[in-house]
């Protein structure tokens, strides 16, 4: 085993247990070491620290397996890691009963780079990091053990890869695929595409927030803008929404919110209406015809991917938070959510606030938004708070 001998005074962060290590902190690397292999971590004194998977072409050259030195990193250690993170899940009265959970969410559940979702009978499984694509015959084998899942799907294929220096991996690497696969999410069908959808087929941590929007609509008029596979509008129709306008400017997605709709009989689709269009545009026509709604809906996809995106990205949260306040009506809610990990939670509410003193409304916040407990934070990790959000009362 190598070791990864740290500058004089780097070692901090990994004796608060924070699990990255920059290439601004490395001194050397004693010995060999492949991408994926293990390292022993050592303060500049030689101390061991912590052991940690080694990633030469990234910015974050090593990420923390375990602080316990004499811990061995092998096939039964990953697995183990895994069986403890769906347990985890198993445990929790929110999460037992649901079709739909995260198992695994990376550093937070001391996996790193790994992520993965379970949708009834079918694991999605995501490596993101040098160390979790070493490991993926264990992770695999781990999930189908801990979890008797009929298959594992493998999409591997984010953009994040490129910076480990890793190329896409995607499809079936365990079982056999049903020939379709829908999920139940708080009493709402919904249809799930592992192989072509976004992330590992659908977004899992906006679920408590989904069932929230349900129960603040019933006799409203509802936008729900970005709206992808119409999760927020089903929660809405099944919460007894007067109206709901959907918009998105992904067809392939419209048209999975349409059979989404099929597939629950329960709701009046009559109250539904699907718009493909740049949301951007679509506000400021609505603005332009007079329209007002009593909830407004705004879950836009990154803006801010770091914090060298941070100042383009305000002025995008501002212009579409500025438009929504103009179309709610007075005593209406705007829930407003940013999963860029650019965008702290502080600079996002100046960013809100400032929007409502443009249009000059009062608004309140009434819940601080955030993702369901399948995707938890580390203490030691702030940067894993992606999504943050508010519900404000005009």
């Amino acid at each position: 085993m190598a070791d990864l001998i740290l500058k004089p005074g780097k070692e901090r962060s990994v004796m608060r247990r924070h699990p990255w290590i920059f290439a601004g902190s490395v001194d050397r690397l004693e010995g060999r070491a492949r991408a994926g292999d293990t390292v022993l971590v050592k303060d500049a004194g030689g101390k061991p620290l912590a052991r940690a998977a080694w990633s030469p072409e990234s910015q974050i050259r090593a990420r923390v397996w375990t602080f316990d030195c004499e811990q061995s990193i092998d096939h039964a250690f990953i697995k183990r890691a895994v069986a403890a993170s769906v347990a985890r899940r198993a445990s929790h009265p929110w999460l037992a009963k649901q079709d739909g959970v995260r198992l695994i969410h990376g550093e937070s559940d001391g996996l790193p780079g790994v992520i993965a979702d379970r949708y009834g009978p079918v694991v999605v499984v995501q490596l993101t990091s040098a160390g979790a694509d070493k490991w993926r015959e264990a992770i695999v084998a781990g999930l189908v053990q801990a979890t008797g899942c009929s298959a594992v799907y493998e999409r591997s294929d984010s953009d994040v890869r490129k910076l480990e220096g890793l190329g896409p991996v995607s499809g079936l690497v365990f079982g056999e695929m049903p020939e379709q696969l829908t999920i139940v999410e708080n009493g709402v069908r919904m249809e799930v595409d592992v192989a072509g959808g976004h992330k590992t087929g659908f977004y899992l941590d906006q679920r408590d927030n989904r069932l929230l929007t349900g129960q603040l609509a019933a006799g409203r008029d509802v936008l729900n803008c970005f709206c992808y596979t119409g999760g927020f509008s089903l929660q809405a129709l099944a919460g007894g929404a007067k109206s709901v306008i959907s918009i998105d400017s992904s067809g392939p997605a419209l048209a999975t919110a349409a059979r989404n709709v099929a597939l629950n009989p329960q709701l009046d689709a009559a109250r539904a209406e699907w718009r493909e269009d740049d949301v951007f545009q679509a506000l400021r026509t609505l603005k332009t015809e007079g329209r007002k709604f009593d909830l407004i809906v705004l879950d836009p996809p990154k803006f801010a991917p770091s914090a060298a995106h941070a100042d383009r990205a305000a002025r995008a949260y501002k212009d579409i938070n500025l438009l929504g306040f103009r179309l709610l009506n007075p005593g209406g809610i705007l829930m407003t959510y940013s999963c860029s990990g650019g965008i702290g939670l502080e600079l996002f509410q100046k960013i809100i606030a400032g929007a409502a003193a443009d249009v000059g409304v009062e608004a309140r916040i009434l819940h601080r938004l955030s993702a369901s407990p399948d995707h938890p934070i580390g203490l030691a990790v702030p940067e894993g708070e992606y999504l943050k959000g508010l519900a404000c009362q005009v």
